[in-house]
This record gives structure tokens, C-alpha cells and sequence, in this order.
């Protein structure tokens, strides 16, 4: 593994780029496909760790997935798995983690569920504490609230209703709606959110994938206005026979920013205005900041007069609870803006891949910005010069990539552990080298 890569400053950049597969749609689609009535053929699957985990976690279980080459797979529907004692490794992958024990803790077996260091850093409690009411057996091997976790067969079940925190992490209530169907073979079950529902674009996507894989959840709202969800009792998944994984809407933020940075026009492919996930929007926070955005169904454009040539990026004042992961391409874009900018209600950050507001802080400051660091908020006033520095990943791909984009300014940077970009964007750097001129 390259221990650390250094970018020479980017002058420009223009081009065109298909994303790779959108790794929040491919972890959700390969779940879905594995418990679905019949076999399913998914094409455009992102091929990185995360999906990985989720794959061999699968095959573990006993489900048939065969690759076809070119990021196809055929996945063989299984309604109960096949194997009912299983070890998995879940890597870093907060996805795949929190939607299989759901899973796994109605398919009458023994897993056991753990992963890298950080990841048994990373609370699961509170879907935990929303399982067992339903019957689940769970337990923690170390400390409470966190992985690893052993999964036994679930006791008595009772159904009525599932409660579920909102702000703690969208992928929870995720986990519990993909796994509904499982729990609602004889009576319906509803489920219902308590207190405010972060990352609502993910329920979003999740949601229309469960209707693309035979599920249609209906939607009201409790007496505090929180959102309800009833899957109907004898809902069951049923394979849509192909399904095309869109391109990664989260990757594309990078090269849109570069677009914004590095003058453009960057045109990526595989989202537009078609898409299902939530941070499409992040090109709407690209025009707000001054860059000129143009879209199609299937592509969106960026581009500017570039920093070179004298464009400072908007500063900006705005929640980002919709876009929390495209949040973290904002923040480097916000070192160029021409004041400070301010990042709201991203508390999820604290509990990602590492605790992110405290790392952006910490590498934003090296590069020469004056950073306040909330519970849920960050402050970046930008530097009156920035500054070379050598950038900490702390074993995240978003800081990795994000952190790129400081290169478009006048000095060189140095991404250490470039190699943790695997986790969602193998080929990473070799795109944006072949975008962008030095």
C-alpha cells in the first residue's frame, strides 16, 4: 500500500467521467436481491470494499451470487437463507452492518457479526434496542451499544409497533424496513420514527428500492407528526429480474467541485436529474456558490472561470442534513469561498468512518483556515494564503478524496493512506489525474 500520494497543484480540469456504481443503491439492491422470490441480474454494481463486505457476507449465508464480468451479477433469491451459522466481517461498512443484523436476526440462526477497530467504535444500539422488542436475540461480545454482536434465533416475535430513534442514523431505520417483510409474513407491521428523521433522502432511496423489488411500504404520520411506515402482512420481496445500479451521486461531488474549482466544463455520467439519491443536490449547492451547473437526466455539468483566473466560490450558511456525505466536498470547497461558511446540522459525522467534524476541523486548520467545530456544525473561515500541508485520512475515504480538491489551490498537498479510497472509489486518483492539468 502507497503510504501517501502528493498532488501538484491542479491549474485546470475539464473533461468527461462515468461515475462508478453508486455504492448506497449496490448494498441496498444486493440485500434485497438475496431475499427476493427468484433470481435477479444487477448490472453497474459498484466493485469496492464495502460492496465486497456485503457479497461475501451473502455468500457466507449460503446465497448464490455469480459474477458475469464487467460489474454483473446474478444474484439467486433465497426467502430464508441457507446456512443458519455463519461468521461475517463487516470491514468499515456502516451499510452492510446495520441492514444485516436486521436481517439476520429473523432467519433463525447463529451469526456473528464484526469488523476493523473503528467499526466496533461505532454505536448500533439503538437498532438493537428497536430489534428485540420484535423478538430479536442480540448480544454484545465487548461493549454494550457497539459491535461485535452475536445474532440468535429470534424468541417469540410481537409486532405492534416497531419503534425506531430518527436521529441517531438513517441506515437504522433502513435496516428495519428491508427486513419488514420477514416480520410480516401473517400480520402487518408498523413502524414508526421517534424524534427527527436524519438523512431523509436514504429512507427515500430505500424506500424505492423495496417498491422496485415487489415491496410498496405505505406512509402516515404519528399523532407528534413523525413519520409511520405499515408493510402489509404477506409482503414479500419478488426479483425484478435486471436491475442497472446508477452511478455514485456521493463521488460525484469530487469531480463537480473540481468542475466549480478548476474551471470545468467536468461533465460526469450517471446522474442527472433522474436520479434516486439524495445528493444530486449537491449540485444545487455548486449554483448557489457561483459555479454554473447545466443537467440531463443522466449527467450533470460544472464549470466556472476557475480559481486561476480569479472565481471565488459563494460562501455559504445552510443545513446539510440531506447531503451529510456530499456535505464534506463543501467544506473544502469553503476554504476558496470569499467569506465564512458555515455547515449545519451534521452530527451524523461524529459517527462515520471516524468521528468526521473533528477531522475536517483538524485538516482544514493544516491547510491554514480558522475552523469552530460544533456538536453538529462547522465554521470555516477561509486562509488569507493557503497552506501546503500533508493531510490525515484516518482511514476514511471521504477525507481522502474531498481533501484532493485543496490541490486546486496554489500549493501541492499530500493525502496520506491514499489507498483507503478502495472502501468506495478504487480508481479515485487515476480519474482525477486524468481530468486535471498541473
Amino acid at each position: 500500500m502507497t503510504e501517501f500520494l502528493d498532488l501538484a497543484p491542479i491549474r485546470a480540469a475539464r473533461g468527461e467521467m462515468r461515475l462508478p456504481g453508486s455504492k448506497s443503491v449496490s448494498i441496498r439492491a444486493l440485500l434485497l436481491a438475496a431475499l427476493s422470490d427468484g433470481e435477479t441480474h444487477l448490472t453497474g454494481l459498484l466493485d469496492s470494499d464495502d460492496t465486497r463486505v456485503m457479497r461475501e457476507a451473502l455468500k457466507a449465508c449460503g446465497v448464490s451470487l455469480v459474477d458475469e464480468g464487467s460489474n454483473s451479477w446474478r444474484v439467486q433469491g433465497a426467502l430464508q437463507f441457507p446456512r443458519t451459522d455463519a461468521e461475517i466481517y463487516v470491514g468499515n461498512s456502516g451499510l452492510s452492518i446495520r441492514t444485516l443484523v436486521a436481517v439476520l436476526a429473523f432467519m433463525n440462526g447463529r451469526y456473528r457479526l464484526s469488523g476493523v477497530p473503528r467499526m466496533h467504535e461505532r454505536p448500533i444500539g439503538d437498532l438493537v434496542d428497536a430489534l428485540r422488542p420484535l423478538g430479536a436475540s442480540i448480544s454484545y461480545e465487548a461493549h454494550e451499544g457497539f459491535p461485535p454482536l452475536l445474532v440468535e434465533p429470534a424468541k417469540s416475535r410481537s409486532l405492534q409497533p416497531v419503534r425506531v430513534r430518527g436521529d441517531a442514523s438513517s441506515q437504522f431505520l433502513t435496516g428495519i424496513l428491508q427486513s419488514a417483510p420477514l416480520l410480516a409474513r401473517e400480520r402487518e407491521l408498523v413502524i414508526e420514527v421517534e424524534g427527527e428523521l436524519i438523512s431523509k433522502p436514504y429512507i427515500e432511496l430505500s424506500l424505492t428500492l423495496m417498491k422496485r423489488f415487489g415491496v410498496d411500504v405505505q406512509r402516515s404520520t404519528t399523532a407528534a407528526g413523525s413519520p409511520r411506515y405499515t408493510i402489509a402482512a404477506g409482503a414479500r420481496y419478488r426479483a425484478p429480474g435486471s436491475f442497472a445500479v446508477e452511478g455514485d451521486a456521493s463521488s460525484a461531488s469530487y469531480f463537480l467541485a473540481l468542475g466549480a474549482l478548476a474551471g470545468g466544463p467536468i461533465r460526469v455520467h450517471g446522474m442527472g436529474s433522474s436520479s434516486l439519491q439524495g445528493d444530486v443536490r449537491f449540485a444545487e449547492v455548486m449554483s448557489a456558490m457561483g459555479a454554473t451547473v447545466t443537467q440531463g437526466e443522466d449527467w450533470t455539468e460544472v464549470q466556472s472561470s476557475g480559481l486561476a483566473a480569479g472565481f471565488k466560490p459563494k460562501a455559504i450558511d445552510a443545513d446539510f442534513n440531506h447531503i451529510p456525505d456530499a456535505a464534506m466536498t463543501i467544506a473544502v470547497v469553503a476554504l476558496f469561498a470569499d467569506g465564512p461558511s458555515v455547515l449545519r446540522n451534521i452530527g451524523s459525522w461524529r459517527v462515520k468512518e471516524t468521528d468526521r467534524i473533528a477531522a475536517m476541523a483538524a485538516e482544514l486548520t493544516k491547510l491554514g483556515a480558522t475552523v469552530e467545530a460544533g456538536a453538529d456544525f462547522l465554521r470555516i473561515e477561509p486562509p488569507k494564503v493557503l497552506r501546503s500541508a500533508a493531510i490525515d485520512t484516518y482511514d476514511d475515504h471521504r477525507m481522502a478524496m474531498s481533501f484532493s480538491l485543496a490541490s486546486c489551490g496554489s500549493v501541492p498537498v499530500r493525502i496520506n493512506d491514499p489507498g483507503c479510497v478502495a472502501k468506495t472509489f478504487p480508481d479515485y486518483f487515476t480519474q482525477l489525474a486524468a481530468l486535471s492539468s498541473n
